[in-house]
């Protein structure tokens, strides 16, 4: 069974290419261009992993992931930041909020492709001890 990423991303450039990489890569990718719609299709669809953008309207990355820790169901699920936003105050507050990586652009794609597969291996390994 295919993977779900939930990207969220306001960059339609970044956004497409994105998706178009993780679709190539066998992931089924669902998209958001701003942090309220992110929030609502992370409900919908239960996703396996999360990226997100800080910097976006209607609602930022940061309140994205701090909306989605107090949701029993989305609580657990791996969430990457993908941000122009390099000053390490801002990855602190990121990780502060539960955010389980912080990749700065620009990014090169086999990057991203290793902190998804490292975070879904470790999500999975979770699930499979608390299941036990």
């Amino acid at each position: 069974m295919k993977k779900k990423i939930l990207v969220i991303e306001d960059d339609l450039i970044i956004l497409e290419s994105t998706v178009d990489f993780l679709q190539e890569k066998g992931f089924e990718v669902h998209s958001a261009r701003d942090g309220a719609a992110g929030i609502q299709l992370a409900i919908e669809i239960t996703p396996d992993l999360i990226i997100s953008d800080v910097t976006m309207p209607k609602k930022n990355g940061f309140e994205v992931c701090k909306t989605l820790q107090q949701i029993q169901a989305l609580c657990n699920i791996p969430f990457i930041f993908l941000t122009a936003k390099d000053q390490k105050e801002d990855m602190r507050q990121g990780m502060q909020l539960g955010a389980d990586d912080y990749l700065t652009k620009p990014f090169q794609f086999p990057e991203l492709l290793k902190i998804i597969k490292v975070r879904l291996e470790k999500h999975e390994r979770y699930v499979k001890q608390n299941d036990e």
